[in-house]
């Protein structure tokens, strides 16, 4: 491997070995070897950044966990919520989309937003993201309240929570292997040699290997959202967006994309939220689900709480998705 540049490049610290009880993320077994230990390095890396900071939010001094009742990480022992929605109210033109709407997250964990088409799902994670601020109401993120923050404030968020769009949203004039090296670009402190082998090891983890020198326009639809995941991977982040990832792909690759997003979360402590209409995917990925209807939470809880709800609004949609989607 060849040294740093610079005196701001370094290698990845080989010094951060995995714990004998918390296992080093899996990486393709088809990788040349200098580039399986880079990739295992820094997957590594992240996992560990991971798991401290979601030890750091689950005992901090977190919101007021208004879904559930109780204070989070105060010495009741209850984790504290990576993520929460506190009483949260938006409208558009006159027009409510989200009313008094309350859920959370724990570090770790996966959270599934359900609901029909334009029923807020979307701007939900756009809220998250800072795209749009809420009318009303408290949104925290790793222990922090961001409804007030200024751009430049929520660009440090990011670094922490990115989002996988459902067009993949990646940089059209630029090539796959570009894309998903833009985020290790703009952290100066890794030699271009690293930077290759980090590509090449994310692309093939998402199951796009060699793919690095085509234009997203020559991806199909699952396909950029695996490259979309791969560059976010990049960025070493402590929580994942998915909006929509099965929405216009073939099953099988919706069922690889589940199984990625399953297995990135335990690998890395993934903090995750998935917007899906897919009850399938759902119940693979989903520790909690928050059931959205007419700008209302309707239903925050467990799969197993759902399915025992007696909501007759809830058991609708899931009564019509057994029809259209047998078992």
């Amino acid at each position: 491997m060849a040294e740093p540049d610079s005196n701001q490049e370094r290698k990845l610290d080989p010094e951060k070995q995995p714990k004998q009880d918390n296992p080093a993320p899996e990486t393709p077994a088809d990788l040349d070897p200098e580039t399986r230990e880079t990739v295992q390095e820094f997957m590594a890396e992240a996992a560990e950044q991971n798991e401290a900071a979601n030890e750091a939010v689950s005992a901090g001094d977190g919101a007021d966990r208004g879904a559930t009742g109780g204070k989070a990480g105060n010495g009741d022992g209850k984790p504290g919520p990576y993520i929460s929605f506190e009483h949260i109210y938006k409208s558009f033109s006159g027009g409510d989309v989200l009313k008094d709407v309350s859920f959370f997250i724990l570090p770790g964990e996966t959270l599934c937003i359900l609901g029909r088409s334009g029923v807020g799902k979307s701007v939900s994670l756009q809220m998250l993201m800072g795209f749009y601020k809420p009318d009303k109401g408290q949104i925290m993120v790793a222990g922090e309240d961001i409804c007030g923050y200024t751009e430049k404030q929520m660009q440090e968020v990011r670094r922490k929570v990115t989002m996988v769009f459902q067009n993949g949203a990646l940089f059209d004039s630029i090539s796959v292997g570009e894309n998903v090296a833009f985020p290790l670009r703009e952290r100066h402190d890794l030699a271009e040699d690293q930077i290759q082998q980090v590509v090449r090891g994310l692309l093939e983890m998402v199951g796009v290997a060699g793919m690095e020198d085509l234009l997203p326009s020559d991806l199909s639809t699952g396909m950029k959202r695996s490259v979309a995941i791969a560059r976010a991977l990049a960025s070493q982040p402590e929580a994942v967006l998915y909006d929509e990832p099965t929405t216009m792909v073939d099953p099988l690759m919706g069922h690889l994309l589940g199984n990625l997003i399953a297995r990135l979360k335990t690998q890395l402590h993934l903090t995750s939220i998935v917007v899906t209409h897919d009850m399938r995917f759902a119940r693979k990925l989903a520790d909690r689900v928050v059931f959205l209807h007419q700008g209302e939470a309707r239903f925050f809880g467990t799969m197993d709480e759902m399915d025992q709800s007696d909501d007759p609004v809830l058991k609708e949609f899931l009564d019509l998705d057994a029809l259209v989607l047998p078992a």
